[in-house]
């Protein structure tokens, strides 16, 4: 028995170092842009978490984004595979969804935010849902029946986010920050929805000076001279427009807080 067993276990890995015949790994497609050119595309889509919940246990998410079980994401959230979350850049984009096929498919499309990252090598664009935005592409009562197919084809495009009137961008000074290291949280950016570059700027200096991208949507600056606030930030969305949240962050700001901005795009 144990020769049967070395030569098995000698097969098994043989396999999985050749890939194995029986997963796939298919190439991502292009980034997803934002020329909202109303073009449909074609993605697999799955789900996670609770059949009517929102995704992680933790209702956040790899873009650092927490309650995304409330308002305004209200759990219609979604993991993006590599060309859509494009290593956190694509936190808080919005796109419509919908499918046709099965039965329990509406073709009616709904709006997700994606706040979540899914590198599973599936098919050039995977979109892994929320249970609940996995349900709402059926027609009310056939939720259930819809995600017991587990997994489906689905069309999807790009669109302009929208958030309620009055909702402006907000920040979040994240728990660890101090005088020599800032990590800020961004969300709640209509319009692209998404922020490739944010820049910050001392209240009694013109220079701007770029944070790195950290992880998900949060932004960082580390240095050795510690930043005097109160701070301004200037953030700029995928199609490259600007917006300056003055003195957003006070003098007297403390890490794990939440500063809204009076500005949105």
């Amino acid at each position: 028995m144990g020769s049967v067993s070395y030569v098995l276990a000698a097969a098994v890995l043989a396999a999985l170092v050749s890939g194995g015949a029986c997963i796939p790994r298919v190439p991502p497609g292009p980034n997803i842009t934002t020329n909202y050119n109303n073009q449909w595309l074609s993605a697999k889509a799955t789900w996670y978490g609770k059949p009517t919940g929102s995704g992680p246990k933790d209702n956040g998410g790899a873009c650092g984004i927490k309650d995304v079980n409330l308002a305004p994401y209200n759990g219609m959230i979604a993991c993006g595979n590599v060309p859509i979350f494009k290593d956190g850049k694509g936190c808080g984009s919005c796109y419509e969804i919908k499918c046709q096929k099965p039965s329990p498919c509406s073709d009616k499309p709904i709006t997700i935010f994606i706040t979540d990252k899914n590198y599973e090598p599936i098919a050039p664009y995977h979109i892994d849902l929320s249970g609940k935005a996995f349900g709402a592409m059926a027609p009310p009562g056939k939720e259930q029946t819809l995600r017991s197919f587990g997994e489906l084809e689905l069309q999807f495009r790009r669109v302009r986010c929208k958030y309620a009137p009055g909702t402006k961008i907000t920040f979040h000074v994240e728990k660890g920050s101090n005088p020599n290291y800032l990590a800020v949280l961004v969300k709640f950016v209509s319009d692209d929805g998404d922020v490739v570059q944010m820049d910050i700027q001392e209240s009694k200096s013109p220079a701007w000076i770029p944070l790195t991208l950290s992880w998900g949507a949060i932004w960082r600056w580390d240095g050795a001279k510690p930043l005097k606030a109160p701070f301004s930030i200037r953030v700029t969305s995928e199609s490259g427009k600007k917006l300056i949240a003055k003195d957003v962050i006070p003098a007297n700001w403390k890490a794990d807080t939440v500063y809204p901005s009076s500005v949105q795009f």
